[in-house]
């Protein structure tokens, strides 16, 4: 039994909630990309004054470990280290791709998504990691992993043998592999703070928490730094020695 802040920035959306005993007390969320910095702390002290809750009343703070994009994950994961320290609080990490996969579930549950057998589905979340490439994970209708997390490059030859039953497929990844994967059904579900809500307070009651000090979001893959280009004095310098 836990009140919990959940921070989920690991793609275009920033998602804060605050969650009582695994249920959701209030939201906030923006798609403006880019601005997860400007927004994280904004929402979080607009959440605390709307439940008249005070900071060091958390028990813990859950934040989106990964997959997803590198900036988005750093920011949110630096603000709930700092936020952890500062009130001594254990922190909780949530897959990405779980909580992702909680949305579509709770969605089903509230009658928002009408899904024919959906408790024979096997459910494919997806984000997006550019070109036909997505980072994915098989969950069943209950939730449950079925492989691990993978980086995967999407064509008409994957998930062949899930798509010969009911294979629901979202996320910010699942629009583009649509087409290629016959017979699987698109849905629309975004990343939100929301879908840690239980998933964060059964972790917590578990003890499943995380050493503050090094715990690194997951990337899945290494971040790509590009090579500077030369500057200006660098070009004129070595055009010098060689003439």
């Amino acid at each position: 039994m836990a009140l919990i802040l959940a921070i989920e920035t690991g793609t275009d959306i920033c998602s804060v909630a605050l969650v009582r005993d695994g249920e959701l007390m209030a939201l906030r969320e923006s798609d403006e990309e880019r601005n997860h910095a400007k927004k994280i702390g904004v929402f979080v002290d607009e959440l605390l004054r709307e439940c008249g809750v005070a900071a060091d009343e958390l028990d813990a703070v859950a934040v989106s470990k990964g997959p997803g994009s590198y900036t988005g994950l750093r920011i949110g994961v630096s603000f709930a280290k700092g936020l952890c320290y500062g009130q001594n609080i254990p922190l909780v990490a949530v897959g990405s791709l779980d909580s992702l996969t909680e949305v579509a579930r709770e969605d089903y549950e509230a009658g928002i998504l009408d899904i024919e057998n959906w408790n024979e589905a096997t459910l494919c979340p997806m984000i997006d990691a550019r070109r036909m490439e997505v980072y994915t994970q098989l969950f069943n209708a209950e939730g449950v992993a079925q492989n691990d997390v993978e980086a995967k490059i999407i064509d008409n030859e994957s998930f062949t043998e899930e798509r010969k039953k009911p294979f629901v497929i979202f996320g910010s990844g699942a629009a583009k592999c649509a087409e290629v994967l016959q017979g699987a059904t698109l849905i629309e579900v975004v990343p939100s703070a929301r879908g840690m809500a239980r998933l964060a307070e059964q972790a917590f009651n578990d003890g499943k928490t995380e050493d503050v000090a090094y715990f690194e979001p997951f990337y899945l893959k290494d971040f790509v730094v590009g090579t500077a280009k030369k500057s200006l004095l660098e070009r004129v310098t070595e055009s010098k020695k060689h003439n």
